[in-house]
């Protein structure tokens, strides 16, 4: 009798269970609506070609085809969106006591006039006329002085040595690095101390006046 009563339990749950799943499903299939129309111009009845047909808040849409033919599944009580340059949006509603699983529109679009700023057009420059201006050009002193102290050699020395390397910086470091130890793979690398032209180069260099401190 025990064993009868569990059959008869699991066998009730399994039943309402299917049930509660068909109505569900029931109810999501009579919501579902097939909807198809035909986007015109509302003057002239000219069919508008890849207008924008979208179900509001979904991310779903579609676009009509040449003849001005679309169709979309969407469900009862979505908003439509109807778009397209040139013309004004148009926002319908699905109607929720919708019989049927079907719903057609002839949707007609009103023209949308934008006046767009006026642009004026003028001839390229000849190139006598762009080196007159070039060098003509007056560039203020304040510019001219950032300019020089961006490109100071202590500004960028101290720039370099507290920054760090950034990622192509690195790589190009790391790059010249594995070359330099490959092409000496197998031999003791040069020490520059004995090298003659280093030595050269370190002497031209004293001359000029490049280790002097600057103030």
């Amino acid at each position: 009798m025990k064993r009868f009563l569990q059959y008869l339990i699991c066998s009730s749950f399994i039943f309402l269970s299917q049930y509660a799943s068909a109505q569900d499903n029931k109810g999501i299939q009579d919501s579902v609506i097939q909807l198809y129309g035909v986007v015109m111009t509302a003057d002239s009845l000219r069919a508008i070609e890849a207008a924008s047909v979208i179900v509001e808040n979904k991310g779903r849409g579609t676009l009509t085809n040449y003849q001005g033919v679309f169709s979309i599944v969407v469900l009862k009580g979505d908003e439509i969106r109807f778009s397209c340059i040139g013309f004004k949006d148009k926002l319908i509603t699905i109607p929720d006591n919708l019989k049927g699983n079907q719903y057609s529109v002839i949707q007609l679009m009103v023209s949308d006039t934008a006046y767009l700023p006026a642009t004026i057009l003028k001839p390229r420059p000849t190139r006598s006329q762009f080196e007159r201006d070039f060098v003509n050009a007056d560039v203020p002193a304040d510019q001219i002085e950032i300019a020089r102290q961006n490109n100071d050699e202590a500004t960028r020395r101290a720039l370099i040595a507290a920054l760090p390397a950034d990622g192509r910086e690195a790589v190009n470091a790391n790059i010249r690095k594995q070359t330099q130890k490959y092409y000496y793979q197998g031999q003791q690398p040069p020490i520059n101390l004995f090298n003659p032209f280093a030595w050269a180069e370190f002497i031209d260099a004293w001359k000029r006046g490049d280790f002097k401190k600057k103030d």
